[in-house]
C-alpha cells in the first residue's frame, strides 16, 4: 500500500463548465479510483483558479463585484462534478483567505528570500485569455494568439518577476533524471521531450506580479500594496496550500511521503513542467513525481466554437442519459487514449452506448439472470477449472498492468472484451436449450464473468459497476461506493475465479441497466 496525492488543473469560472473540464476530471477521477481500489491510501484535489483579470473585465462587464462573480461560477462546478459523480476528497478555491492566501504569500517571500524574485519595468505582449505574457515565437504565423486567435495587448508595466531562466540548466537535469537524484516524470513522453526543446531554446523569467492598477482581483505582494501576484504563484501553489503549507495546520504527509501526480492539459503543461518545479526548488520543497498530461476534446471532428455551433455542453450530455454519468464516463474513457486529443461525436456515442453498454453489457446480464431465476436463482460458481483460471489471470494481469501506465483505454477495452467474449458463449452454448447440471454451469460461468466485468468497469463506471453488482448479488455489493472498497486484502482476492466462494448463494432481480434512448 502507497499514498497517492492526485490533483486536476483548478478550473477559470469566468463562465460555466465545458467538457475540457469533464475530460480531466473523468480522467483523474478514473486514476483516483483505481489507485484506491489498488489499496492505496488517496488524497484527490480539485479546485477553482479564482483571481486575474479576465475575471475582473467579466464581473465589470456584468455589473457585479469580482467575489459575487466567482461565487455564482463556482458553484456550478461543485454541483457538475457531484452530478458526474467525481470523488475528490478536497476542493479548494484560490479566494480562499483562510485556506489558499498564507500559503501563498509565506511562498512569495521564500522565493524573494532565495533571490528569484526581482522587480523591473517590463514592455510584453500579454494575451488576456491565457493570463500572461506571450513572446512572438508563442504566437501564430499572423502574429495571433494559437489558443485564442487573437493579438495579444503590448502592456508597459513595472512587475516582479521570477528568474527562471537561472533555473535552466536545473530543470533540464530534472528531466532527465539527474536533479539532486529527483525526476519529474512527464507522461506521455512526447510531451517530456517537446519541454526539453522549450528549455533548449532558452528560457526567459516570468511575470509573477501586477499593478494593483491593473490587476486589484488577487492576492496582494507581501510588503509592496501597489502589486497584485499574477496567476503563476497563485495559483500553482494550490497544490500545497491545500495541504496547509507553511501554516499552523500543516500537513505535508500526501506530498513528502506521497506519489504526487498533477492531471493537466497540454496547453498549460509548459507551466507546470517548468515554473512549477522551480518555485519549488528555490523553495526547498520537493518536486512532484509525475505530470499526467491529456489532449484537447473537439466535437464532430472541429475545434468547439460558438461560432460554429458544436459546442457540446455538459448538462445537455446529462440529460441525453436521463442524468446518469456512466455514459460520459465511459465514452471519454474509452475513446480517448491518455495524452492523445479526442473528439465527441453524438453518433459515435449512440453507437457505443446501444451496441456496447446496452447490447454487450446489459442485455447479457439481463438474460443470464431471466434465464438463472427460471431455475430458482441459486448459484454455484464453476471453480478449479483451468481454462477459466488461466483466461482471468491474464485479463486482470493485463488490466492492471494498463491502469498502472495510465492506459485507460486498453484497460476499459478488458472488461469489454469480456462482455462480448461472454455474448458469444451464450450465443454457442444456448444455455436455454440444456438442463440441469450442464445449463447451470454455463450460466453460473456467465454472472462470475459478469462479476469480473462490474470490477473492472467500478473505476470508470461506478454506479453501473455497483447496479450490475447489486442484480448479482454479489456479497460484497454494497460495500464497492465505499471509498475503502479494495480488490485485494488478507481475507480474499476479488480478482480471483469464484472467490466468493460459498458466500455467494443466489442472485438478484434483473432490472434494465440503460434505458433505451429517446
Amino acid at each position: 500500500m502507497s499514498r497517492q496525492y492526485i490533483t486536476t488543473a483548478i478550473d477559470y469560472p469566468n463562465a460555466a463548465p465545458h467538457m475540457g473540464h469533464v475530460l480531466e476530471k473523468v480522467l483523474a477521477d478514473v486514476v483516483a479510483r483505481w489507485r484506491r481500489l489498488r489499496g492505496d491510501t488517496v488524497r484527490f484535489q480539485i479546485g477553482t483558479d479564482e483571481h486575474g483579470t479576465k475575471i475582473q473585465r467579466a464581473a465589470e462587464e456584468e455589473g457585479i463585484s469580482p467575489k459575487e462573480l466567482v461565487d455564482r461560477n463556482v458553484v456550478l462546478f461543485e454541483d457538475l462534478y457531484i452530478r458526474l459523480n467525481i470523488s475528490h476528497d478536497h476542493f479548494i478555491r484560490t479566494s480562499d483567505q483562510h485556506e489558499h492566501w498564507p500559503t501563498v504569500q509565506e511562498l512569495w517571500k521564500r522565493l524573494e528570500a532565495a533571490g528569484m524574485l526581482e522587480k523591473r519595468r517590463y514592455t510584453g505582449l500579454y494575451c488576456s485569455g491565457c493570463e500572461r505574457f506571450m513572446t512572438q515565437r508563442d504566437l501564430d504565423e499572423a502574429g495571433l494568439c494559437p489558443n485564442h486567435k487573437k493579438a495579444p495587448e503590448e502592456v508597459t508595466e513595472e512587475n516582479y518577476f521570477f528568474l527562471m531562466s537561472r533555473d535552466t540548466d536545473n530543470l533540464k537535469n530534472l528531466l532527465t533524471d539527474t536533479w539532486d537524484g529527483e525526476s519529474y516524470r512527464i507522461i506521455p513522453a512526447s510531451r517530456a521531450n517537446e519541454t526539453l526543446t522549450l528549455i533548449d531554446q532558452g528560457l526567459e523569467d516570468v511575470s509573477f506580479s501586477r499593478p494593483k492598477t491593473t490587476l486589484s482581483w488577487g492576492v496582494p505582494v507581501p510588503d509592496d500594496e501597489d502589486q497584485t501576484m499574477y496567476v503563476w504563484c497563485d495559483a500553482l501553489t494550490n497544490y500545497i496550500s491545500g495541504l496547509r503549507y507553511f501554516t499552523d495546520a500543516e500537513d505535508t504527509t500526501f506530498w513528502d511521503d506521497a506519489t504526487v501526480t498533477h492531471i493537466i492539459g497540454k496547453d498549460i503543461a509548459r507551466f507546470h513542467a517548468l515554473i512549477w518545479p522551480s518555485m519549488l526548488k528555490a523553495a526547498s520543497i520537493k518536486t512532484p513525481d509525475q505530470l499526467l498530461i491529456h489532449g484537447f476534446l473537439t466535437s464532430e471532428g472541429e475545434k468547439m466554437s460558438k461560432s460554429t455551433g458544436n459546442v457540446v455542453v455538459p448538462d445537455d450530455v446529462l440529460a441525453k442519459f436521463n442524468g446518469n454519468p456512466d455514459p460520459i464516463r465511459f465514452y471519454l474513457s474509452h475513446e480517448i487514449p491518455v495524452g492523445r486529443d479526442g473528439d465527441f461525436s453524438w453518433e459515435r456515442f449512440e453507437e457505443l452506448y446501444i451496441g456496447v453498454l446496452s447490447n454487450k453489457i446489459g442485455n447479457l446480464l439481463n438474460r443470464m439472470l431471466t434465464l438463472l431465476k427460471k431455475e430458482g436463482g441459486s448459484i454455484n460458481v464453476p471453480v478449479g477449472e483451468g481454462e477459466w483460471l488461466e483466461t482471468v489471470s491474464d485479463s486482470w494481469m493485463k488490466y492492471k498492468k494498463y491502469m498502472d501506465a495510465f492506459e485507460l483505454s486498453k484497460a476499459l477495452a478488458e472488461a469489454v472484451a469480456w462482455a462480448a467474449s461472454g455474448n458469444v458463449e451464450m450465443e454457442n452454448k444456448k444455455p436455454w436449450t440444456l438442463k440441469g447440471d450442464e445449463k447451470m454451469h454455463v450460466l453460473c460461468g456467465i454472472a462470475e464473468r459478469l462479476r469480473h466485468i462490474s470490477l473492472m468497469l467500478l473505476p470508470f463506471m461506478p454506479d453501473t459497476a455497483y447496479r450490475i453488482s447489486k442484480q448479482l448479488n454479489v456479497p460484497y455489493a454494497e460495500d464497492m461506493l465505499n471509498t475503502k472498497f479494495v480488490l485485494k486484502n488478507n481475507e480474499r482476492d476479488l480478482t480471483k475465479w469464484g472467490s466468493c466462494g460459498k458466500d455467494w448463494k443466489s442472485v438478484g432481480e434483473p432490472s434494465i441497466l440503460f434505458a433505451p434512448l429517446s
